[in-house]
């Protein structure tokens, strides 16, 4: 799934050019590390990409390794579950039973072959059952940016455990959340998925009728030809929701395979720090950056640009070609906020 605007990553990232496009952590774009990281597992004419019309030329550059037929343009957003349920339809032209997995295109993973054993074990769970799997991140510490899972009784123990999932809860409090940690039971929801078609399609016609009867004429009408005006026509008009509200957390056939390959989803600038070397007085600088009798600041500056602090500490500083920011870290999260107020004016609209 690549059709995210990656908003609290201005002004690098952008409506044609978000977070996944970019090597917001890494030398190359988060999406074509998350390619790299399956294609051991599955061959790159079986990886399709969902993304926007507006980001389709950056994806087609990004994503060279893949067919081109497999970059799927999505005619508007309308959140995770269409998503998943467009991703199913596609599958299913090509293989009625096939299991696949859902991914999103900008999470960070250190441990890469602990992600593909983790991966390999998920599929082959989900092509042994009916059951609609998923990963669940072993955490460390109690954040509250994430949902988690809870797990219930031992499904499996080889090849390596699989839980059922007792139930999902949605982004918790500080002292939930530690909660959650103390009792060991819980699991980071990373939003990744592994499935056979018929399962989810099941999934689907049981607890999100609307969005499966839309899927069902969207499937009648690509088998008539021409995709692009199906979708166009269609796709709008299915319910906007997510997979968590709509499958996940109706479903009983849910396991949770348990994972600990260092996941992060990198969800604004202060969370870079986690993943880049920091100066003596605590400055991550990226680019033609300088500070000076400053400390925990972040510099991003693009295009040999020199980008300069002095006497400042805990700030945020991000230069590109045409538009800088610069905020107080403990307001990075707040960008949505600025860049409404940029889509509200003419004059800056072209900076979005």
């Amino acid at each position: 799934m690549a059709g995210g605007s990656g908003e609290r990553f201005w002004p690098q990232s952008r409506k044609k050019k978000p977070k996944h496009l970019l090597p917001i952590v890494g030398r190359q774009p988060m999406l074509t590390q998350t390619i790299a990281r399956v294609l051991p597992l599955v061959p790159a004419e079986n990886i399709l990409v969902i993304t926007t019309q507006s980001q389709l030329a950056a994806a087609r550059v990004t994503c060279r390794s893949l067919p081109k037929a497999n970059i799927i343009i999505e005619p508007v957003g309308r959140d995770t579950a269409a998503a998943v349920g467009l991703s199913m339809l596609l599958v299913k032209q090509r293989n009625p039973d096939a299991a696949f997995a859902v991914l999103p295109a900008d999470h960070v993973i250190g441990d890469v072959s602990g992600f593909r054993a983790t991966l390999d074990a998920a599929f082959k769970a989900a092509e042994s059952a009916d059951e609609l799997v998923t990963l669940g991140i072993e955490p460390t510490e109690p954040a509250t940016g994430f949902g988690y899972i809870e797990r219930g009784a031992v499904w499996h123990t080889e090849p390596i455990a699989i839980m059922r999932a007792k139930r999902f809860v949605e982004k918790p409090s500080l002292a939930k959340a530690k909660g959650y940690l103390a009792t060991k039971r819980y699991y980071w929801n990373a939003g990744m998925f592994v499935w056979r078609v018929p399962v989810v399609e099941a999934g689907l016609k049981a607890h999100a009728p609307e969005l499966a009867d839309g899927l069902a004429k969207l499937e009648k009408a690509l088998g008539r030809g021409n995709a692009a005006k199906a979708l166009a026509k269609i796709y709008p008009e299915l319910p906007r929701i997510s997979i968590d509200y709509a499958l996940m957390e109706k479903s009983k056939n849910v396991l949770v395979v348990p994972a600990n390959f260092g996941w992060d989803d990198v969800g604004s600038w202060t969370a870079i720090a986690r993943h880049h070397e920091k100066d003596t007085a605590g400055n991550i600088l990226r680019g033609m950056a300088c500070v000076e009798n400053g400390r925990n600041n972040i510099v991003v500056s693009d295009n040999g640009h020199l980008t300069a602090v002095l006497g400042l500490d805990n700030l945020v500083v991000v230069h590109t070609a045409d538009a800088t920011l610069v905020c107080p870290k403990d307001q990075a999260q707040e960008i949505k906020a600025l860049l409404k107020r940029l889509q509200a004016d003419a004059k800056t609209q072209k900076y979005l």
